[in-house]
């Protein structure tokens, strides 16, 4: 394994009565009075989580920042800070999934500079501070509950860029496993892929050595896998949600990936659909990590090999190539089965877009810790997925 320092700040209060603790967590960070609720389409209106919070916090001065988008958008976010410091908020509430909390974290970091929010995710600048913020989650799939990783989009130039900054941990998350009972199916399929996604970037690493970590993600990757199947079908089963809830906060929070980085590349990969076309990322991590997987797996058909063999139980005694295609096809055949997609056809997306979609992730050069990638990869890949 690499070298490691694992750090992770984040108050994780998890169960049925981790809302109500919200204003003494609040009081933990700032005794200052002026909050901004950050949300996003409306949906927890719908639910009666907002009137639920609101109550939670009426001796607070609540300023509402409302509609962060599903890939949320700088032109948003950059008008949220200029709320933060005309108000002079003192702590964000962010209550959502990852992508309002994604918001929430550039929020925070871009408040405290007079920089455009953009140079924060370019790295053009270093934030040295942030405003306080905390969740309240209602979907499972990101992990941003409780990492320092956002994923911004530039939609005026259909860029999607992923930044962090030990500054944006949250500084605790609430999760109750009953908020997801009304998620839309789609979401909830979103979410798990979305989920098993990163688990699948952290399995494929860089390491000689990842033996702890193959165990905890086969481990729970199967029970997201398992949870997942009861939660589409009985929505309000606790014990289904309670495992999606907490595999998906635990995939992406950095116990899976000490002593090594991951790949990565399939999520830059998606970035690049999703930065021009704005379908869920969940939906586009479906379509691609397949054809990654087929791409990549004659690289390092062993490692292929050995991901049958803990995910899936293969039979020891297949050959190297037939556990290769059943831990790929198990992948693919599972996602299916929940409802995910599978080409990029499903989304009206058509080979015209391949070259701009490889363009956008080779910004950097080649990428992928695991296998790097060059453009005549990524075309190939987009090549697979179609």
């Amino acid at each position: 394994m690499n070298s490691f320092t694992f750090y992770n700040p984040t108050q994780l209060v998890f169960g049925k009565d981790s809302i109500e603790k919200l204003p003494q967590m609040i009081a933990q960070f700032t005794q200052g009075k002026k909050i901004m609720l950050t949300y996003g389409g409306g949906s927890i209106k719908k639910s009666g989580l907002y009137d639920r919070i609101m109550t939670l916090l009426s001796d607070f001065e609540v300023t509402e920042f409302g509609g962060i988008e599903p890939n949320p958008r700088l032109s948003t976010v950059t008008k949220a800070v200029e709320v933060v410091k005309e108000k002079g908020i003192d702590f964000i509430l962010a209550v959502g999934g990852g992508s309002v909390i994604d918001g929430t974290k550039l929020i925070s970091a871009a408040s405290k500079l007079d920089n455009d929010p953009w140079d924060i995710v370019t790295r053009k600048v270093t934030p040295e501070e942030g405003v306080p913020f905390g969740t309240i989650l209602t979907i499972s799939a990101t992990g941003s509950e409780m990492n320092s990783g956002s994923v911004i989009t530039n939609w005026e130039t259909n860029e999607k860029l992923g930044w962090g900054s030990p500054l944006v941990f949250p500084k605790f998350s609430l999760l109750n496993p009953e908020i997801l009972y009304t998620l839309p199916k789609n979401q909830t399929v979103n979410g798990i892929v979305d989920s098993m996604s990163h688990l699948l970037e952290q399995y494929f690493n860089e390491a000689d050595n990842s033996a702890i970590g193959d165990a905890m993600i086969a481990g729970v990757m199967k029970e997201i896998m398992k949870a997942g199947e009861v939660a589409l079908k009985e929505p309000e089963n606790y014990e289904a949600r309670e495992t999606l809830m907490l595999g998906a906060t635990v995939a992406l929070n950095g116990f899976m990936r000490m002593g090594y980085n991951g790949d990565w590349a399939t999520h830059n990969i998606e970035h690049a659909v999703s930065a021009v076309h704005d379908i869920a990322h969940g939906a586009g991590l479906a379509i691609l990590f397949p054809a990654w997987m087929t791409y990549v797996s004659d690289k390092s058909p062993e490692r292929f090999a050995k991901f049958a063999e803990d995910v899936f139980d293969v039979d020891s005694s297949l050959s190297q190539q037939e556990k290769v295609d059943a831990g790929i096809n198990g992948i693919r055949d599972y996602w299916t089965s929940i409802g995910a997609p599978a080409h990029l056809s499903d989304f009206e997306i058509t080979e015209d877009d391949f070259e701009t979609f490889a363009d956008k992730t080779l910004f950097n050069g080649p990428f992928g810790n695991f296998y790097q990638l060059d453009k005549e990869a990524v075309m190939a890949i987009y090549q697979l997925a179609k």
